[in-house]
């Protein structure tokens, strides 16, 4: 069994975020493999923010019809909720990386203005 999602979410974090851990890359080619299909593969190649959480929901949605369709008593039911589990949390985390960002761009925007209002420059 495999954190397919979350696997995949981390190689796409290190694109966007400009990391270069090539470990993270490695090991997720290698036990996703066979599997790059759909949201998985669209989140390892992920360059922006948005389309890390386009391909995420994308990877919920799967996930949540895969459970969906998991009898529960079958040993690996338990194993998808919380996988599931695991997911939504990463969506949060994704969520509030967003609002931080934009919070940081917020803030650069008003700083600017602040200087050019107490330091004027003519001309």
């Amino acid at each position: 069994m495999s954190c397919d999602e979350l696997e995949a979410l981390r190689v796409g974090l290190c694109n966007v975020l400009g990391i270069d851990r090539p470990a993270i890359r490695e090991h997720a080619l290698a036990e996703l493999e066979g599997n790059l299909d759909g949201p998985i593969g669209a989140l390892i190649n992920a360059e922006s923010l948005a389309e890390l959480e386009r391909h995420l929901d994308g990877a919920l949605v799967d996930l949540e019809a895969k459970l969906a369709n998991t009898p529960s008593n079958d040993p690996e039911y338990d194993y998808l909720r919380g996988r599931l589990l695991a997911l939504r949390e990463a969506e949060r985390s994704m969520r509030r990386l967003r609002a931080d960002g934009e919070a940081i761009l917020e803030g650069c925007g008003e700083t600017h203005s602040l200087l050019h209002e107490l330091f004027p420059v003519e001309g």
